[in-house]
């Protein structure tokens, strides 16, 4: 690790493409190799990570890093995990932990007993969107409630498309598990443990991906109502995450604006809010921060392992309450 982190990475579909260009200009973090089974990988890494090998194989790339990035689609991600720990690398993962809520649940309990070195992408954990809220957290009192608003104009998004294939599967894909998910582990972070009390996800054709889902849980406490659903909105997604105080309320709207309301009733987003893609690079070199840390086995800010499990028992618990 003297010159920097080697990271290497398993999966290079748009997760995995991403996570490479803004690694190439991480201080302390390097791209070592890439596997992909795809035959049109090799051009997609040459365009996006000129000079990074491509390798024969995911064990040739655990060999050759110190923390392996799991971007492959959700059946393959503790496989690919549990080899980079029996080699004793670290392994930074895609979420969710895997569409196997058992499985997920050994598989962290087996992580945190040996002190695998394991966390999870969830950007919000390194969101100054979500930083300006927790700021603004002691201004609106003791939490009262909380929701969660999920909206697409169609699913999947126009950007992922070329994944449809396991994107849009009951099996592996879904909004629930895609875009919910970063949610839920916000509102776990933000509140504490979730329990899901009630949900309902409707499928609107054999095999393929839910079209709406609701929910009642709570986390720490504290009352949070989700729904989400398919073609509710001309953008290609809108969000929206709202914590009522007992003085005032806070949300995150669009993924990075942080806004407050005020005794007005207005919505007013913070003085240096940007849109999500100017936020991103900011996102994703903190996580980058995040994945160096890990692998030298320092404490960190990213998701845990345990974080990305309590996500998961909730978003398998909503997608198993077919309406």
């Amino acid at each position: 690790m003297a010159d920097g982190i080697a990271l290497g990475i398993v999966g290079f579909g748009i997760m995995g493409e991403r996570l490479a260009r803004f690694a190439a200009g991480h201080a302390q973090v390097r791209i070592a190799g890439v596997w992909d089974p795809a035959p049109e990988a090799a051009a997609r890494v040459a365009a996006a990570a000129p000079g990074v090998p491509v390798m024969p194989s995911a064990e040739a790339v655990i060999a050759a890093c110190d923390c392996l990035y799991v971007a492959s689609p959700p059946a393959f991600h503790l496989a690919h995990a549990q080899a980079a720990f029996a080699a004793g690398k670290a392994a930074f993962l895609e979420k969710p932990l895997s569409v196997d809520v058992a499985a997920a649940r050994g598989f962290v309990a087996a992580a945190e007993a040996s002190g695998a070195r394991g966390a999870v992408n969830f950007p919000m954990a390194s969101s100054p969107a979500v930083a300006q809220m927790r700021a603004w957290r002691e201004a609106i009192g003791t939490p009262r409630e909380a929701a969660i608003t999920i909206a697409f104009a169609a699913w999947p998004r126009s950007w992922q498309r070329d994944a449809a294939a396991w994107l849009d599967r009951r099996e592996q894909g879904g909004f629930t598990r895609e875009v919910v998910s970063h949610f839920l582990f916000l509102t776990r972070r933000q509140l504490g443990p979730m329990v899901l009390e009630a949900a309902r996800a409707r499928f609107d054709a054999s095999g393929r991906s839910e079209t709406a889902i609701a929910a009642r849980l709570t986390a720490g406490g504290v009352p949070v109502a989700l729904s989400g659903g398919v073609g509710t909105t001309l953008a290609d997604d809108h969000n929206a995450w709202l914590l009522e105080g007992a003085t005032g309320a806070i949300r995150l709207r669009d993924w990075s604006f942080a806004e407050r309301r005020g005794a007005d009733g207005v919505w007013s987003a913070a003085p240096d809010a940007l849109p999500n893609d100017r936020m991103r690079p900011m996102v994703l070199q903190r996580q980058l921060d995040g994945v160096a840390a890990l692998t030298r086995g320092q404490p960190h800010h990213l998701a845990t392992l345990r974080e990305a499990l309590d996500v998961q028992e909730v978003v398998e618990g909503i997608l198993a309450q077919s309406a």
